[in-house]
């Protein structure tokens, strides 16, 4: 079960985005603790037992990706986005998404400063072959020949298996996607907003934009844009504190 949303559908989702966020504003600044931080005297041990970490949240996140891409409901916000680019261009999504992915690397360092770090580039890189092998290994479970209700619960399985896994991700300290640093950084920026505003409005926005270009939208791209980011804000703070325990900085 797979629609097309109407352009004017996108509008009004957009419109009632933005005056939720406007609601929900922070009205103190520096009310909420930043993503980055310095980890140039973090220890050699501590570097492993991070990018450890990291990697195993990668496993998590790309496992929630696979179940909601093995469910066919529609795709996540941010392939949206590259699907609509590699039709307009005429490429693969493989190789559009390693293109954006290094470009925004690339804006990063040259820009910001903390954010980008070793397990950014783990990141850019080993997200496919993860997703490639959960794919064989749950692709018989779970495909579009599945009952409905199978690919419904897979599909939301899916994207609570990913906020946590981008949990863990970010709370390592070891570095985190390029896409998904957009919305971290702004965060910090910004102040005003809290991360799950600003992860909601970053995947409306790739929405959006990929479905201009020609990206295929569907109900699991809404419900992908309007509960990752709320799910991450609730398990951020528990992964931080499982993490604070092991990594004892």
């Amino acid at each position: 079960m797979e629609f097309s949303l109407s352009r004017r559908n996108v509008i009004f989702l957009s419109k009632s985005l933005k005056y939720f966020i406007k609601i929900n504003l922070q009205n103190k600044r520096g009310s909420m603790s930043t993503f980055a931080s310095d980890t140039s005297k973090r220890s050699l041990k501590n570097w492993i037992i991070a990018l450890s970490i990291l990697l195993l949240g990668l496993i998590i996140a790309h496992l929630g990706i696979s179940l909601f891409l093995l469910s066919e409901l529609g795709t996540d916000t941010f392939t949206v986005f590259i699907q609509g680019l590699a039709r307009t261009f005429n490429l693969s999504v493989g190789t559009f998404h390693v293109i954006v992915l290094c470009i925004l690397l690339v804006v990063m360092l040259l820009t910001t400063k903390g954010y980008v770090k070793p397990g950014t580039i783990l990141c850019a890189f080993c997200g496919g072959p993860i997703i490639d092998f959960f794919t064989w290994l749950l692709g018989d479970f779970v495909n579009a020949d599945s009952t409905l209700p199978w690919r419904i619960l897979g599909m939301i399985l899916g994207c609570v298996i990913l906020s946590i896994g981008m949990s863990i991700v970010i709370k390592s300290n070891a570095g985190t996607g390029p896409n998904d640093l957009i919305a971290i950084i702004l965060t910090d920026k910004l102040q005003k907003f809290q991360f799950r505003w600003v992860r909601m409005t970053c995947d409306l926005f790739f929405v959006i934009l990929g479905y201009i270009l020609g990206g295929t939208v569907g109900i699991g791209t809404v419900i992908a844009a309007f509960l990752t980011g709320p799910l991450v804000q609730f398990w951020l703070p528990k992964s931080e504190f499982l993490i604070k325990q092991v990594l004892k900085e």
